[in-house]
């Protein structure tokens, strides 16, 4: 079964920490990658709109966010940067597939990645 997802959270979609699929908001269940890779396109063009920065990897796994929506972390004393992810997943596990060099973009990517440490 195939899975394409949302997440909102202070981690990028392909990090899989323990209870990553606490930050999941939405979520799509589909028996082909066709149907899934699909409903991941429309999703992408979908956030794509509403986010500033964005940086995909060709496995179907991309985080998008604005500067500022950030949050604040007690444990690392620290704003840590809040992301939509976006992932298409097979029995929650990343898909490799070959990728479409035009979706899979990388814009205004400032890589200023902050993580809490908690997650170590």
């Amino acid at each position: 079964m195939y899975q394409v997802i949302t997440m909102y959270g202070d981690n990028e979609p392909w990090w899989f920490f323990e209870e990553w699929r606490n930050d999941i908001d939405e979520e799509y269940a589909f028996r082909s990658l066709e149907e899934a890779e699909a409903c991941y396109q429309r999703q992408w063009a979908k956030l794509r709109e509403h986010y500033t920065h964005i940086y995909a990897r060709p496995n179907y796994l991309s985080a998008f966010w604005n500067e500022g929506e950030e949050r604040w972390c007690e444990e690392c004393d620290d704003d840590l940067q809040q992301y939509k992810g976006l992932a298409l997943l097979k029995d929650y596990q990343p898909v490799t597939v070959e990728s479409r060099k035009e979706l899979y973009e990388a814009t205004n990517s400032s890589r200023k990645t902050k993580r809490c440490q908690r997650s170590l």
